[in-house]
This record gives structure tokens, sequence and C-alpha cells, in this order.
């Protein structure tokens, strides 16, 4: 298959998914104006204190699904993607779609949510999808689940202003889609999967931009996470899986780069909250985009503000890959500027104190 079919088959699965997202959160919104809505108490916790329906999740598995349904019409003939690591991606992200569902539908006990989480990372484990960092199998299990279910909150945690987890997702799952560009895994139908994932996000986004008609919920963010774990261990914290030797300290550099945004907000945020005293895992609006917001952007600016970083990180990781094996001492400080930088800025943002309620 030429690099015309390729781009064909991707144009396609990005524009289907963009229309069939539209379509099926307009169509939600329609006829269903409350099912998803959290209760009062819940809704304190993001910026907005206005209830609306928490859709987004399920256009997002829809499409996932059909995505995988098309697979086989578009993927080469020659190439098995219906093998155990790709179980274990669906497995993984059925549960963690169900986890979110359960929490939206009946705001769920912490512990349960958790052992979902937990749940998602031992299936991708089992499957062979898990970080191979450390030289000791157990260390690399241990840090999987770790990272499984950090992303997971992280970027439950960062659903908390209007487009803001869209724009996000879209910027890492685009730096992983550059991989597949530059690294010339056209071929892989986890390229076509991806692309479609984005599409949907496109679609929810027309929904969920400022001001939003409606919420991703638990069922998106959780699902979301997933994704971005379970795909975030094969191209970056692995090197795109195909044996490219990328050293230890390069996949730091490509995870810290790509996933900057939500590991500097949750960072942030727990740092703030654990110095105060105060649980880390209960809600509030002392996230690093309320903080932007209180320093004097509006919502739709604070809303460019992360897309235009997470444009550059996803362009930064592209990068990172394609010249990490490369790579001097300096090298590794100069791309590493990025990440620090956006970090340091979003802290000092947050450390300001927050104005007083009237």
């Amino acid at each position: 298959m030429n690099v015309s079919s390729h781009f064909v088959n991707y144009s396609f699965f990005f524009v289907a998914a963009l229309l069939f997202s539209l379509l099926i959160n307009g169509l939600l919104l329609r006829f269903s104006k409350t099912l998803g809505v959290r209760n009062h108490q819940a809704t304190l916790v993001r910026w907005s204190s206005t209830s609306k329906p928490s859709l987004g999740g399920l256009s997002f598995f829809i499409v996932f699904l059909a995505a995988f349904v098309g697979l086989p019409f578009f993927a080469p003939s020659d190439f098995s993607f219906f093998n155990l690591q790709a179980v274990g991606i669906m497995v993984a992200v059925i549960i963690g779609f169900l986890t979110g569902l359960f929490d939206d539908a009946y705001n769920t006990r912490p512990w349960l949510k958790f052992a979902g989480q937990l749940s998602c990372g031992l299936v991708l484990i089992v499957c062979g999808v898990y970080i191979q960092f450390f030289q000791l199998e157990y260390l690399n299990y241990l840090l999987t689940l770790f990272w499984v279910v950090g992303i997971m909150n992280s970027i439950n945690m960062l659903d908390n202003m209007d487009g803001i987890t869209s724009i996000t997702s879209f910027g890492i799952l685009g730096s992983m889609l550059g991989i597949i560009f530059v690294s010339g895994q056209l071929s892989n139908p986890l390229g076509l999967i991806i692309i479609a994932i984005m599409g949907s996000l496109a679609g929810f986004l027309a929904y969920n931009w400022h001001p939003s008609k409606m919420y991703m919920g638990d069922t998106g963010s959780q699902f979301l996470g997933i994704i971005l774990a379970g795909f975030g261990i094969i191209f970056l914290w692995n090197g795109g899986g195909q044996g490219t030797g990328i050293s230890p300290l390069g996949s730091v550099l490509m995870v810290a780069t790509a996933f900057v945004l939500p590991l500097a907000d949750t960072t942030t945020v727990f740092i703030k909250r654990i110095s105060k005293g105060s649980s880390p895992f209960v809600g509030g609006k002392d996230h690093t985009t309320h903080h932007l917001c209180y320093a004097g952007l509006s919502e739709r600016q604070v809303s460019a503000v992360f897309m235009i970083f997470s444009t550059l990180s996803a362009l930064l990781t592209v990068r990172i890959f394609h010249q990490v094996l490369n790579l001097a001492a300096y090298g590794y400080l100069l791309y590493a500027a990025f990440p620090i930088a956006v970090f340091i800025f979003l802290f000092l943002v947050a450390a300001r104190p927050a104005p007083e309620k009237k």
C-alpha cells in the first residue's frame, strides 16, 4: 500500500469520525437533557456552575468501536492486528469506559474508581502492553500500574473547564500520530484508531467549546485516560514498539514533553493541596486553568493558551523521536527546556492566591 493510499485512509477515518461525532453528540444533546448531569454538589468543582449533560464520553466510545469494526476493511491484508495486545487495549478501554459511566450514573466511591483503573493496568500488563524501562520486570509492572492510574486520574482532574481536556488529548494523540508517520509505520492500524479518536474529539469540541453545551463526564475522561496511557506506553515509553533502541532517558523526555500539560496541572494541584493540609483527591477550583482565569484571561483565552502549548508539545515530541538516537547531552537539555518551562510557568501562575470569595 503506497503513501497516497494511506493518506486517503487516514483522511477518511478522520472525516468520518468527525461527522459521526457531531451527529452522535447532536442527537444525544437533543434527546437527553439529563443523562449524566451531575448533582449540584458535583458541579461545584467545575469552573462553570451550570449543570449540563455529560454525554461526550458516549460518542468517544461509539466512534472507537466503529473504528475497530472498520479496521479490517482498511488494514493491509498481511497485517495481523487482532492479537493479544489489541485485545488487551480493547478490554482495558471497555473497563475504563464502564468505570467512568458508572461514576457518572451513580457517583461511585473513590475506591471503586481506583479498582477500575487498576484493573485497566493489570489487563494491559497481562496482554503484553507494559512499560519496558527497567531490567527487572516486576519494576516495569509497578511503573505501568502507576502510569495507568496516574494518567487516568490526571486526565479526569484536567476536565475542569470547557475544551481543555479535548484540546490536550488531541495534542497528545497528535504526537503519537506524528511518530507513526516519521517512523514509517503508516500500515500500523493503531494509526487509524488514533485518527478516529482525534476526529471524535474535534466533533465533541464543537459542543464543548466555551460556552459549552455538554461535558464529557467521567465516562469521557476515563476513556481518554486509558487510551492515552495505553498508547503512551506503546509510542512514547517503548519508542513505537518497533525496536528503535531509544534510551530510557529519551523515553522519559518524550513522555514529559507530550504529557506536559496534564502532568504539570496534576503535580501543581497535588503540591498546593498537600502543602495546605487538604486532600489532593477532593475537587476544587485551584487548577492551573482556574488560576489563568484569576490572572485575567477569559475561558476562551485559557483554551487558546492550552492549544498553543499542546501544539508545541506535539511537534517537539515528534522532533525528539526523530532525533533521539543522535542526541548529545546538550540536546537532551535543550529539548527538556520546554516541558520544564511550561511546568514552571503554570506552577508560578497557580502559586498566586485566588481572589477571595465575596
